[in-house]
């Protein structure tokens, strides 16, 4: 039996591409997927107009969904809140903004929050784990395909437009690894890629915004095989999607490790 996920990301609602966000409803549901992903900034800026229409938007997917937040999915604009409550608006419109999980029928997808409103490095906007918070996640039964979402990627892809800069990505996904997760999901730097990743995949998706970064906009058809995860990128002309990059990764079986892989517990910003 197969499974079906749509991945989509960045669609920075307050800079969206309005047309190709409104087509790819249409085409996710067509799609018929068994979970839909987001993996992160939803709005432009974090105001509260732009979460009304992102939280309306993932609605009208009519799918079991995943959403985990992003670098833009703060108050932007006002460094008060967005040191002390960057997430309090992503909890009022769209759900939890630390942790979330959802489960389908062979299929157990994860999600933790990469994003943060301020850190201790010159660029906030870039990407954090908390190791203990990984660690502490529930897969449920072994035998369900295992699935982990944030929104920085936790390697850097190569040939990527921007970086994610992870604290703690190598160690992440070595805990993932170890968990049995096969699949990692992110966004933020706007292009679509498939790379290996430490016994699984990381794959990302492309933005629904008009802040392309050289390629147009996009998201992720991914389908699960026995044997192998066919993924493909739905491409916007600027009119429909249509088939662009397209991948076929093998699966590398295995059951979760029993030891929890080197890593520093005190690291949880």
């Amino acid at each position: 039996m197969s499974l079906r996920i749509a991945h989509l990301s960045d669609v920075h609602f307050g800079r969206e591409d309005r047309l190709a966000a409104e087509r790819a409803l249409g085409d996710v549901r067509d799609f018929a997927p068994d979970l839909v992903v987001v993996t992160g900034d939803l709005t432009l800026s974090g105001r509260s107009r732009e979460f009304r229409e992102a939280a309306d938007w993932l609605a009208r997917l009519g799918r079991p969904t995943l959403a985990t937040p992003g670098n833009h999915d703060t108050p932007y604009w006002n460094l008060i809140a967005r040191s002390l409550r960057p997430f309090a608006r992503w909890r009022r419109y769209i759900g939890p903004s630390d942790t979330s999980g959802v489960d389908r029928p062979g299929l157990a997808a994860r999600a933790l929050n990469s994003a943060r409103g301020a850190q201790a490095r010159p660029d906030w906007s870039k990407g954090a784990i908390n190791l203990r918070a990984l660690r502490g996640i529930d897969w449920g039964p072994v035998g369900a395909l295992r699935v982990f979402a944030c929104h920085h990627p936790l390697v850097e892809s190569e040939g990527a437009p921007v970086s994610g800069a992870v604290r703690r990505g190598q160690a992440a996904a070595e805990i993932l690894a170890a968990a049995g997760v096969e699949l990692v999901l992110s966004g933020h730097v706007h292009t679509p890629f498939a790379a290996p990743i430490c016994g699984g995949y990381a794959l990302g998706a492309g933005t629904l915004s008009t802040r392309t970064r050289g390629e147009p906009a996009s998201f992720l058809r991914i389908t699960v095989e026995p044997q192998a995860f066919e993924v493909e990128a739905a491409v916007w002309t600027g009119e429909a999607f249509q088939p662009g990059p397209c991948w076929t990764l093998a699966r590398r079986l295995r059951a979760p490790a029993v030891s929890t892989p080197l890593g520093d517990p005190s690291s949880v910003d």
